[in-house]
């Protein structure tokens, strides 16, 4: 339904993030991101969601 959402992927046991993409280079240059990740960028009201999407087994939120 939109960005911010969290998913949970059942058969790899992760979550899954759709965020805002984050594109400040300073921003990214304090972090250390190896090449085959990316940075995106949630709400802190969106972590409560987490254990919400555990519980309903791969709901989107």
């Amino acid at each position: 339904g939109g960005s911010p959402t969290v998913y949970l992927d059942d058969e790899k046991d992760t979550y899954l993030v759709q965020g805002w993409k984050v594109l400040d280079d300073e921003r990214l240059g304090q972090m250390d991101i190896p090449g085959h990740e990316s940075v995106v960028e949630i709400p802190r009201r969106m972590v409560q969601f987490f254990l919400e999407v555990q519980r309903e087994h791969g709901s989107d939120v």
